[in-house]
């Protein structure tokens, strides 16, 4: 078939992060452009998690905020808090963004479609009973949450109905220990809830350095958060009066609560697209296997983001899609180029960190040096059980290169944004050594580490 004989050049299929940024670099380059959206526009981080998530945390700081207020001499009269009007007032500010990213896909002429797509062949999307062909298809679907089939699933919520909830619970349940459960759970304590975290596995955050799983464990369990590790929910029942009960395997027993959340997972959002049918091969997890250039299997699918099981990041998704977007239309073939890449946990206290964590240093290379320190901050001075901050870097032995800097502790996303420049340019640790300190902050730990606590060498 012609070029000139497809309806489009570039369809892409998901409107969310990746294939937004995907559609519009396309149009800018002077392709004719469609995307389909079954829901809402700006995917899981605009309207079910990175933004709304984001408002629910800074919502749950201030009862801590104001607790410190005291010890700085405010007197802080009882406060009360409404979960109705925080929802009310995140509804709103999600629907502005859905409606802005709409907007500026129509403004980059890109034709929309509102309604689920399928492929009917590798150049033809069906949409609403309407066949649409294209020279190029992207997918951009993300993912969705996975719950397990336990009996009394169907009394849990996952981390998209959660948002919606019509009221604060008193206790709840959640089950997992990635980020979004860790983050959760910080959320719902500072409103008032009894939180209770069941994580199957030995600490939460798997996959993170094992300090940071360990501190942020410590650090929750201090503010009052009930954390269960090697703990697993066999069923859920509900009782006459609306009160679920989670049923622990072993002799765990079982305990009351008003909601559970499950946090176990996110799976790429394949169903439905027809993609067995058209040979596009997937990777064990589920996602779209794809190349370096984000082609799938079959040469005119792309896919980007949470679809291809690879790094689940919104700026991940957002460079993927420019650089797909840059290789079909722009001058040269363009890959993502992700390498060191930043990201944080907004839980209470967060999480930033950007390059290798200790354990994967250890992996790659013959010998590391680790700087380590942890203390109060000075915004805590005056609470004697005030929360702690970890600072830790990891450096190559050899070549005095850090590889990883990692931060658990107020504004932590915020300082490992700027350092995450030096770590991707290939910084040393006298690098960090001779940038002079901003005093007092809990940010100059970076550059004040001298003493090495461990040396780690393979034999």
């Amino acid at each position: 078939m012609a070029l000139a004989n497809y309806d489009y050049q570039l369809f892409v299929i998901g409107g969310g992060s990746g294939g937004v940024r995907a559609a519009r670099v396309a149009a800018a380059h002077g392709a004719r452009v469609a995307l389909a959206e079954s829901y809402r526009y700006g995917g899981t981080c605009v309207i079910r998690g990175c933004v709304p998530k984001k408002l629910l945390v800074y919502a749950a700081h201030f009862s801590e905020d104001l607790a410190l207020a005291e010890g700085f001499g405010w007197s802080v009269p009882a406060a009360s808090f409404s979960w109705a009007m925080l929802i009310a007032a995140k509804d709103r500010e999600i629907a502005r963004l859905s409606a802005l990213y709409e907007t500026n896909l129509r403004r980059s002429g890109v034709v929309l479609f509102e309604g689920a797509a399928r492929l009917a062949d590798a150049h033809t999307v069906v949409i609403n009973g309407e066949r649409h062909s294209a020279e190029h298809i992207l997918i951009a679907t993300g993912g969705a949450p996975v719950m397990p089939a336990i009996p009394g699933i169907e009394y849990a919520l996952s981390s998209n109905e959660v948002f919606e909830l019509p009221q604060l619970p008193e206790r709840v349940l959640i089950v997992g220990g990635g980020y979004i459960a860790v983050e959760f759970a910080g959320i719902f304590h500072g409103l008032g809830t009894e939180v209770t975290v069941a994580y199957r596995g030995e600490q939460i955050l798997r996959g993170f350095d094992d300090d940071l799983r360990r501190h942020l464990h410590d650090e929750m369990r201090r503010k009052g958060i009930n954390i269960r590790l090697g703990s697993k929910v066999t069923r859920i029942e509900r009782r006459i009066d609306g009160v679920l009960e989670a049923v622990f395997d072993g002799d765990a027993g079982r305990q009351s609560f008003d909601a559970v959340l499950y946090a176990t997972g996110r799976a790429p959002n394949v169903a439905g697209l027809g993609l067995a049918e058209l040979g596009v091969e997937l990777e064990p997890g589920g996602g779209i296997r794809v190349d370096e250039l984000g082609r799938s299997s079959v040469a005119s699918i792309y896919a980007v983001g949470d679809v291809t099981d690879r790094i689940a990041l919104t700026p991940v998704a957002i460079r993927e899609g420019a650089a797909v977007a840059d290789t079909l239309f722009g001058p040269t073939p363009t890959e993502a180029a992700i390498a060191s890449v930043p990201s944080a946990v907004f839980s209470q206290p967060p999480i930033g960190i950007v390059g290798l964590s200790e354990s994967e240093a250890l992996a790659r290379y013959e010998a590391i040096d680790i700087y380590r320190t942890e203390f109060r901050p000075l915004r805590q001075a005056f609470r004697e059980d005030g929360e702690r901050t970890l600072i830790k870097l990891i450096v190559d032995a050899a070549s005095q290169r850090v590889l990883g800097a990692h931060m658990v502790g107020a504004d932590a996303p915020e300082i490992i944004q700027g350092l995450a420049i030096a770590v991707r340019m290939g910084a040393t640790k006298a690098d960090f050594d001779a940038t002079l300190a901003i005093h007092p902050t809990a940010a100059e730990e970076f550059v004040t580490l001298k003493e090495k606590t461990t040396r780690y060498r393979h034999d």
